[in-house]
């Protein structure tokens, strides 16, 4: 399978940025491109007691760094990449995710996941399954360390 367009989800996490560089590396092999995307539930943030708009703030103040962290290794690594900030209110990962590698016409999706299990993953869902569940495209989970 040739992989020409690659949609990476980044957290700014050691697991997020383990499935970039599977992702740098499959785009070098293959002469491919990587969206790197970064997304934001701002409802998902708020507990009811914070300014939204500060929260909001915030939250695109982080994903812009992780982004702009996520594209200088892209640049560091030979690898053609552009970057986007999305806002999602009211989205699960999966749900985004699988929009945006649509929109985008991805070739495969690259996501990492945190192995939890039990009661961890219960409680905290899955981004990474959801991921699968709801692409309609190739994705490749890449396990994180912890």
């Amino acid at each position: 399978m040739r992989c020409h367009r690659i949609l990476v989800p980044v957290d700014g996490s050691t697991t997020s940025s383990k499935a970039l560089g599977a992702a740098f590396e499959l785009a070098l092999q293959d002469g491919g491109r990587v969206r790197i995307i970064h997304a934001i539930d701002e409802l998902a943030l708020v507990s009811g007691y914070e300014d939204m708009q500060q929260v909001a703030a915030a939250a695109r103040h982080l994903g812009n760094k992780v982004l702009g962290e996520a594209l200088a290794a892209a640049k560091a690594s030979g690898v053609e990449a552009d970057i986007k900030l999305v806002e999602s209110p009211g989205q699960r990962l999966g749900q985004t995710v699988a929009a945006e590698a649509e929109a985008w016409d991805a070739d495969l999706v690259v996501v990492g996941t945190h192995g939890r299990r039990g009661i961890g993953r219960l409680l905290l869902g899955s981004g990474a399954e959801s991921v699968i569940r709801l692409a309609t495209l190739p994705v490749l989970v890449i396990r994180g360390d912890e």
